[in-house]
């Protein structure tokens, strides 16, 4: 049985200009337009097709893998660039960032030096707790983690496969190759376009939804030397391929449908591209893609890749900014090409030049001075910053701190002193039923209770019904909970509403799995009280949802509906930190309607008693970023726990009234 012909290794320069298309693409769609362009799509099948054309050569010539000589020469490209950048990215984070982001920046670069960024990002991109984290300099190693995981599985594949083929098969290494990579192509694909459609956020990020793009790109390169277009092919189809290419992040929304079959789109440009450039043409785009200054960038795309995101979040985080003008933008470019010249010059090609062969131990050494410094930096770091908050909790004067209480109870706050949205000693900033894992994940099913306060005898029970928004009430409720008598019920799911509907496609099928499962138990063991959302951000009306939910408790449960917290305008504790209170605040007009929601709507259920604390958030004409010293939110618009244990005393009295009232 005959087998596929070896595919040529050599020196493509059409796909140099194609690394450096990507690479401009990704660079220009980030700074000016805020979105995503495809490019990354374009460096994944780019690599696939290289490194099977050089595993594939390697093999037949050798007819083995020689791993740790493989490893260190893959070491070798990445790690230079990648841990000055990160080295840089630590330094000026800690200068220019505020405290609030150290965390996040610090747990991002271990992920991003052992190359699971990816799955770091898909955790937080579907963890709603998460979901308000800033945009951090490091977000975009999740490209070059799933490359990395790429790299190392890949040899791994086409060993086994080959030994497969020689020891047990007896079947030609190449053909047997294509169909194990077309296998991987069909099964990927499959899952991508699945979990594409069910959980967008995750697959962006998620290997295996993306295994396809480096899989195709193996199986372009074994079928390559059997591909010989015409000649008019060669000229038109490499210059459509090249437009599909620049026009994919035009026509799709990338960072909303990726990866799923819509990233067909610019793999289908490469394709259209790396076939042209099979035959000679006059007029062909490989002519373009191919010249000099193309092929520099695509020499340097890798650390112009690096560099430009740093650099930009660093730009807003200087000038206080989320956009960029063009001129400036032109600058962050012109600094980019810089700093990507003399990392790949001046760091890069000199390690590239140690011999892997003949000089492991230097390399090695070499690449571990490297990693050192960034490891040690972050440890220290992470050091500083545990023991600044171990400092700062125990100076703080509880006192000091009155949040609400200065407009309900007219309590001074001292002057000059930091605003803080955590209490003193607490382990997390966030409701203590998050730490003791009571709640349902946004994307999980399931149903979860725990019980707080007085669980023995209680004289009254109240369920806390609903998503974040209701859960951030629980320091409200939990502070009078045990000396009032009270037994609080948490039924609690992340981005979820308790409601019939689905606010058109916002609320996920397992919330509405929850919102259904729900009903039986509160429905079995009635509590005196069912706390939960009475309004949407700065909405004038009750949704209908909620009121069809209510009303399936008439007669026998009761509700407590809050009118839901103003929205600011940015996370509210990097801002004060960068802008001092006075420019985070907004206009009550702007946060809230003119009108109580329920004002505005009919066909309220006799079973709701509504809540408003809206002047425990708007203090005049303003809604302020900080009283009393406390950050009144711990993002955008989730109550800080410090904050609403402070509201404490006019939520008791708005509970024990509606109590009274539900007793007449």
């Amino acid at each position: 049985m005959k087998d596929l012909r070896i595919p040529e290794k050599k020196f493509r320069p059409e796909l140099e200009g194609v690394r450096a298309v990507a690479a401009l693409l990704v660079a220009i769609y980030h700074i000016w337009f805020g979105t995503v362009s495809g490019g990354v799509d374009v460096f994944f099948i780019v690599s696939g097709y290289l490194i099977t054309t050089s595993l594939v050569t390697r093999i037949e010539r050798e007819g083995k893998i020689n791993f740790p000589e493989y490893v260190l020469g893959l070491w070798r490209r990445l790690f230079p660039n990648a841990f000055i950048v990160m080295f840089s990215i630590v330094i000026l984070s800690f200068l220019l960032l505020p405290s609030v982001q150290w965390n996040q920046i610090m747990a991002e670069i271990y992920a991003s030096m052992f190359y699971f960024q990816n799955w770091e990002l898909a955790t937080n991109a579907v963890d709603y707790l998460a979901q308000n984290n800033e945009a951090t300099p490091l977000q975009h190693f999740w490209a070059l983690s799933i490359q990395g995981q790429f790299y190392i599985l890949w040899p791994v594949l086409i060993f086994i496969i080959f030994i497969m083929v020689r020891k047990v098969l007896k079947t030609p290494f190449r053909k047997t190759l294509v169909a194990a990579l077309g296998g991987i192509f069909l099964t990927s694909l499959i899952y991508s376009i699945y979990i594409t459609n069910v959980n967008q956020p995750w697959a962006y990020f998620d290997t295996f939804a993306r295994m396809w793009e480096f899989s195709l790109g193996g199986i372009l390169a074994l079928f390559i030397p059997y591909l010989t277009p015409k000649k008019w092919y060669s000229t038109v189809g490499g210059w459509i391929g090249l437009v599909i290419i620049v026009t994919t992040g035009m026509v799709l929304p990338v960072s909303t449908v990726f990866p799923g079959y819509a990233a067909l789109l610019p793999i289908s440009g490469v394709i259209l591209v790396i076939v042209s450039a099979e035959k000679y043409s006059k007029y062909s785009v490989k002519k373009l893609l191919g010249s000099r200054p193309l092929m520099y960038i695509g020499s340097i795309s890798y650390a112009f890749y690096l560099w430009h995101w740093p650099l930009l979040i660093f730009y807003y985080a200087l000038f206080n900014t989320d956009s960029v003008t063009f001129f400036n933008g032109l600058i962050i470019l012109l600094i980019t090409f810089i700093l990507s010249i003399l990392s790949t010059k001046k760091v890069e090609s000199p390690v590239r030049k140690i011999s892997v062969k003949h000089s492991k131990v230097k390399l090695l050494s070499t690449l571990v001075v490297f990693l050192i410094p960034v490891l040690t930096l972050n440890i220290f770091w992470g050091i500083f910053e545990q023991q600044t908050q171990e400092m700062f909790k125990h100076q703080v004067e509880r006192e000091n701190y009155p949040g609400a209480k200065v407009i309900y109870d007219n309590a001074e706050a001292q002057q000059d002193v930091p605003p803080i949205a955590t209490p003193p000693k607490a382990n997390s900033k966030l409701p203590t039923f998050y730490e003791d894992d009571c709640y349902v994940g946004m994307n999980e099913a399931g149903l979860k209770l725990c019980s707080y306060g007085e669980t023995e005898n209680p004289e009254f029970t109240i369920a806390l019904v609903g998503g974040s928004h209701s859960g951030h009430w629980f320091p409200a409720l939990e502070q009078f909970a045990q000396d009032s008598g009270v037994k609080i019920d948490v039924y609690n799911k992340d981005a979820c509403r308790f409601s019939t509907q689905d606010f058109d496609g916002l609320l996920s099928a397992t919330c509405m799995e929850w919102n259904e499962r729900i009903i039986e138990p509160l429905m079995d063991n009635p509590p005196d009280l069912i706390v939960t959302t009475a309004s949407v951000n700065a909405g004038a009306k009750v949704p209908q949802g909620y009121i069809e939910m209510w009303k399936k408790f008439q007669g026998i449960a009761n509700i407590f509906a809050i009118r839901d917290n103003p929205r600011m305008k940015e996370d509210v504790p990097s801002c004060v930190e960068l802008n001092g209170p006075e420019e985070c605040s907004v206009q009550r007009k702007e946060a809230l309607s003119e009108k109580a929601p329920w004002e505005n709507t009919t066909n309220i259920p006799n079973n709701v008693y509504f809540a408003d604390l809206s002047d425990y958030f708007c203090v005049g004409d303003t809604c302020p970023a900080v009283i009393g010293n406390v950050l009144v939110y711990r993002d955008q618009h989730h109550i800080s726990t410090l904050y609403s244990m402070t509201l404490a005393e006019p939520l008791k009295e708005h509970i024990f009234e509606a109590l009274e009232t539900f007793k007449k």
